[in-house]
């Protein structure tokens, strides 16, 4: 099964380009109100990369720490948070291009591209994990968390805040050509 699904996941990254470039590209009805836009995209944008830092301190997937099965922080509540925080950071960039009237595109693309990359991955976490895995999949939602549900807590994650922070510094490289765009668009 998890072969099945291996192309989306080793080109997830690159299946999220298209997405990106045409809104760091395309000027056609931009919402141009950037006291309010620039604000609500950033946030968003902001929000998503919190996450990721979040999941990151749980999940040490850039670190160099031994990978176990994760079940803490936002991996308590809902199986994919990374996916989420992605998701949150390309609607916060498609707010930030000015292109509103795009954001459902961006969230459709993301929920079909994430869904399959979520099979191979879970196919694999089978395979690595067996009945522990099965449990997890048991207690915690794919994507959408249980009203009321509580974080469960880790040993030490406040050692990973500052690796972690270092490790998703690259989300930030995902503003220069939206800034790009804006001062294009301003000189023309």
């Amino acid at each position: 099964m998890a072969e099945r699904y291996s192309t989306a996941y080793k080109l997830r990254g690159i299946l999220m380009a298209p997405l990106y470039l045409f809104m760091m590209t395309v000027f056609f009805h931009e919402m141009e109100r950037d006291a309010v836009i620039w604000p609500v995209g950033a946030g968003l944008f902001l929000e998503g990369v919190l996450i990721r830092i979040w999941t990151q301190m749980h999940l040490h997937y850039r670190l160099r720490v031994r990978k176990k099965l994760t079940t803490t922080g936002p991996y308590s509540i809902i199986r994919n948070p990374i996916y989420i925080a992605n998701t949150t950071m390309l609607l916060g960039l498609t707010v930030m291009s000015e292109l509103l009237w795009f954001l459902p595109v961006t969230l459709v693309w993301c929920m079909v591209v994430y869904s399959l990359v979520v099979r191979h991955e879970e196919a694999h976490l089978l395979e690595k994990y067996d009945k522990p895995y099965v449990e997890y999949v048991k207690t915690v939602p794919r994507w959408l968390p249980r009203l009321g549900q509580r974080v469960a807590a880790s040993e030490d994650t406040r050692s990973f805040l500052w690796p972690s922070i270092v490790a998703e510094l690259h989300c930030f490289l995902l503003f220069v050509p939206v800034i790009g765009k804006e001062v294009f668009s301003i000189l023309n």
